[in-house]
């Protein structure tokens, strides 16, 4: 399940309820998709696209997008490092930034107009979406992996529009979720649920 860390705030929010409440006023919806014994782990991309067929066709409809595909990285992907660079600076989209998390982790840091930098860490099931325009950037989590569903609304996909004074320098790149959040009162104040 996802997670919202807001770092100025020292907050953090780990039930879907919270969380929902608090993405809505920044047009970001989140969703839970059932993933438990529907992929092997050899799945091929696509496998995954045939096995969400009824979801991907449902996201289709309700957000207008044409095409979906399937992003997949782990340590072992050629020019990784390369790849992730293109998304760890503050920068926008001209579309929305949808992606469903088949497996693994990711952070999506979030700088909207009217609130908080915030992170949402993405881990298998959950899906979200960035609305166009939002300033953002994305990094995977210590292991490295994640494949995702990607939805677009023009078949040409769409390419980051960097912002000159991004503030993703400030903030750390790292995950959070429920496993790294504690609840003792002399844990750090970041990592306090």
């Amino acid at each position: 399940m996802a997670t919202v860390h807001i770092p100025d705030q020292n907050r953090n929010l780990t039930q879907t309820d919270e969380i929902l409440e608090f993405l809505k006023p920044f047009g970001i919806w989140y969703e839970r998709w059932e993933v438990e014994g529907r992929l092997k782990p050899s799945a091929t991309d696509a496998e995954i696209l045939a096995e969400y067929a009824p979801e991907i066709d449902k996201v289709k409809a309700a957000g207008g997008f044409v095409t979906a595909d399937v992003i997949n990285v782990n340590p072992n992907t050629p020019n990784l490092d390369a790849m992730l660079a293109k998304f760890d600076k503050e920068h926008t989209h001209s579309e929305d930034e949808v992606r469903f998390t088949v497996e693994g982790r990711g952070v999506f840091h979030l700088h909207p107009e009217n609130g908080p930098v915030f992170s949402v860490t993405v881990e298998t099931g959950d899906m979200i979406n960035v609305p166009c325009g939002m300033k953002h950037w994305f990094n995977l989590c210590d292991d490295r992996r994640i494949r995702c569903i990607r939805f677009f609304e023009d078949t040409s996909g769409w390419t980051p529009h960097y912002v000159e004074t991004g503030v993703h320098g400030n903030y750390s790149p790292m995950c959070f979720g429920p496993k790294f959040l504690s609840k003792e009162p002399s844990a750090d104040p970041i990592l306090r649920t």
